[in-house]
């Protein structure tokens, strides 16, 4: 949800063209997290005698609507060269506010754009802070929440700006008066050169590229003591903590400082520029003066890190390109059959039969321990987990039970010291997931992260965790992460049982099955044009129902899932024992039906289901298993899928709904990577 991207050049002599340049390339590396408008804001003035002030261009619409905005200022000399410049920009998704120009981000403080602010979140108590600041006088001309945030820093510098206030600090004291989820990027024409970046329950990160060597790989975090007295008392403003510049800045080492930062809401939009980047934690204030990048935090905890370490990404700029493909999902699609073996890569050994899941090693002992199992996520991420649950109570033997985080949360459910809970997000910042977890933990239950994204709030706020190494997933709809997170649980599943005797024949099985999945994944991409066909038939239908039972009702969820994100049409994924109970009066000739019937032990339920459907007049389309044909003598058309063992065959009936429902939206003429109304990272309740 929203995205945000800044770049600093200290001392990088650069045009006002390729700024802009790097400011738009890099909202558009963040478009797939959602949005319905963009803005910029960056230094005024044609001349270097000119009061150069901050200039905001904003629009409504895609990215490239506010391009083409930014290249009709005639009043801007796109060749003027800045040794130093902040230039800040953010793709919004509407929360506070109809999308438009005003609404849109940057922020101002005042007509004069004083300060100006781009914000991801949602600010709780805005209403509180927005009549406080009218009652000073203040005039809001948007209706957002963010718009307090630019006039309460301008308050609080027209309060104190004698006392020489730093911009850092009176960042830390505005983020102090606010309640609720955000990451903020503040620029202002009183600290030219300067930028402010702090984050609490959003993700932000700091990407640094220098052609020296930087002074350190570890940022020392430094405490702001005796902050202004809220109530009037004694302000000491400065009061740092009296340690060597060299200590605790980042900047470049030697004579030539020449450096550049970008800030970004996902590690996609810096990844072109450098691979060296740091993850901000909650609360952290970072700073950029300078040049020179450091860290500070308010309030000290007990769990505090006294570091940042700077992260070199793996990532490949290779891997965010759509290549061939004419969009990202099909893209990750047909990434399938690598993806699954990269999240099996050195974790599965097919000869010994061995699985080694090294993130959660150390912890085995007591995950064998535990009174139960809790697996809590959202969306595509939940339904792996209700995919894989049948196979963890049997590898386990212990009570699994599978939440939405959101329900959770509001049930307040009990969780005890003895829990293991999993929390599954593919970007690890699912703002339900993660606020789950933080419940659990202050109860004291063991954290495992499951997630797809290194350095995100749910792997570092996790005790352990497995990172599902699906590669970056750029489309809104979830394809590939969900396969890895469903293989992901299976060898979580293997690992808790490799030593229970009665369980080897049947852990050999699965794992001989997880050696065959990547080739079969193959095959069933294969039918992409068979698929295409149905989807013509498809597409112009208002309702959708998909049936299955056993193992295969987890993809009947989420083939329901996609069918919705993507091409906006009804759908429903059922239960099929659950067909007498109600959904059998939705079946008629006209009610499109696919139904999901494997070779597996509840087989013959599924098939009693089929003939009821096929009784009502009902058409069902099929998926099975190759070759089955007592099953296709029931279909009216049919799609199979390769046979392999009951438990991963949800890994190979999915892929047929992703392919269906991408089809879908392209004959609708939708945007599958971007659907309407949705975010590829929910970072807010």
């Amino acid at each position: 949800m929203c995205g945000i991207f800044a770049y600093v050049n200290h001392l990088v002599p650069i045009k006002r063209k390729e700024v802009l340049e790097i400011l738009i390339k890099g909202l558009q590396r963040l478009e797939y997290r959602g949005y319905d408008s963009a803005g910029v804001a960056i230094d005024g003035g044609n001349s270097y005698n000119e009061d150069e002030g901050i200039r905001i261009i904003k629009k409504r619409g895609k990215v490239k609507v506010l391009e083409e905005e930014i290249y009709i200022q005639e009043d801007l000399d796109m060749e003027r060269v800045f040794n130093t410049h902040v230039g800040i920009a953010h793709t919004r998704w509407a929360t506070h506010g109809e999308p438009n120009a005003v609404n849109s981000h940057p922020q101002r403080s005042s007509t004069n754009n004083e300060f100006v602010v781009i914000h991801n979140g949602i600010i709780t108590n805005y209403k509180d802070v927005k009549k406080f600041l009218q009652n000073k006088g203040h005039v809001f001309e948007s209706d957002t929440d963010t718009e307090v945030i630019a006039k309460l820093v301008f308050h609080l510098y027209e309060k104190h700006k004698d006392d020489k206030i730093t911009f850092r600090e009176l960042v830390e004291h505005t983020i102090q008066q606010l309640e609720g989820a955000y990451a903020l990027v503040f620029k202002s024409i009183h600290f030219p050169g300067e930028c402010v970046v702090t984050r609490r329950g959003s993700p932000l990160l700091i990407g640094v590229k220098s052609n020296t060597r930087l002074s350190t790989d570890h940022i020392p975090i430094l405490y702001s003591k005796d902050l202004p007295d809220q109530r009037g008392g004694k302000k000491n403003i400065t009061a740092n903590i009296a340690r060597h510049p060299s200590t605790t800045e980042f900047h470049p080492v030697g004579p030539e400082r020449e450096v550049e930062y970008f800030f970004a809401s996902d590690a996609s939009a810096v990844i072109e520029h450098t691979n060296q980047v740091i993850y901000l934690e909650d609360d952290d204030v970072a700073s950029v003066v300078d040049g020179c990048l450091s860290i500070h935090r308010v309030k000290r905890t007990i769990d505090d890190s006294t570091v940042r370490e700077v992260i070199t990404l793996k990532m490949e700029i290779q891997q965010i390109m759509k290549g061939n493909f004419s969009s990202f999902m099909q893209k990750e699609i047909f990434e399938q059959p690598e993806s699954v073996v990269n999240t099996m890569r050195g974790r599965v050994n097919f000869e010994t039969n061995q699985v080694n899941l090294g993130g959660i090693k150390d912890y085995m002992s007591e995950i064998r321990r535990c009174r139960r199992l809790l697996f809590i996520a959202c969306g595509t991420s939940y339904h792996s987990a209700v995919a894989t649950r049948q196979l963890l109570e049997e590898l386990t033997e212990l009570p699994v039970m599978v939440e939405l985080a959101s329900d959770f949360l509001d049930r307040s459910t009990p969780v005890f010291r003895d829990d293991v809970c999993f929390f599954i997000s593919q970007s690890g910042e699912t703002a339900d997931t993660l606020m789950a977890l933080r419940y659990c933990k202050t109860r004291g239950a063991l954290i495992v992260g499951i997630t797809n994204t290194v350095g995100s709030s749910i792997c570092r706020e996790s005790h352990c965790g497995v990172h599902i190494n699906a590669g970056p997933e750029i489309g809104v709809a979830s394809t590939k992460a969900y396969t890895s997170q469903f293989i992901s649980l299976v060898m979580f599943g293997l690992m808790m049982s490799d030593d229970r005797i009665s369980l080897q024949s049947r852990r050999a099985e699965i794992i001989r099955g997880l050696q065959r999945l990547p080739e079969q994944i193959k095959e069933v991409l294969k039918v992409d044009e068979q698929i295409h066909s149905l989807a013509q038939e498809l597409y112009q239908q208002k309702s959708l129902l998909v049936m299955g039972r056993g193992y295969n009702f987890a993809t009947c969820l989420e083939g329901a899932l996609k069918i919705k994100e993507l091409t906006y049409m009804h759908s429903e994924g059922i239960l099929a024992g659950e067909l007498k109970h109600g959904p059998l009066a939705l079946v008629d000739k006209a009610m499109p039906v696919i139904m999901i019937v494997t070779r597996d032990h509840v087989y013959p339920k599924c098939m009693n289901a089929l003939q009821q459907v096929k009784a009502r007049h009902g058409r069902p389309i099929v998926i099975c298993n190759r070759g089955d044909t007592e099953t296709l003598t029931h279909a009216y058309k049919h799609l199979e899928v390769p046979h392999n063992v009951d438990c991963l065959q949800g890994v190979l009936t999915v892929l047929p709904m992703q392919l269906l429902s991408f089809h879908i939206a392209v004959l609708k003429g939708y945007d599958v990577d971007c659907p309407r109304n949705l975010a590829k990272s929910v970072t807010v309740e």
